[in-house]
């Protein structure tokens, strides 16, 4: 089960199986949206926060980040308000 906020493992595989050549250009965007989406959901929230399932099947669709920290807490650090000065 994906993590809240994020798109079901089952959209990705159905979107994944089905040839381009049969997908109407609605499909076609869709897909494109909802890929790009989960793309910056997987990004801005921290690999410590993710279910055991999510974390598998980000690193099964090339979405895991490779760090701990969210882009919002790599800010705060950069500037200075966050925990890691």
């Amino acid at each position: 089960m994906s993590d809240t906020g994020r798109e079901s493992f089952t959209d990705k595989a159905s979107a994944a199986i089905k040839p381009d050549s049969q997908k109407s250009t609605t499909e076609h965007f869709g897909d494109k949206m909802k890929g790009h989406g989960d793309s910056m959901a997987s990004t801005l929230q921290p690999n410590s926060e993710k279910s055991g399932t999510q974390k598998m099947g980000d690193t099964f669709s090339s979405n895991s980040n490779h760090n701990d920290q969210s882009l919002l807490d790599k800010a705060k650090n950069a500037v200075g308000m966050g925990d890691k000065h």
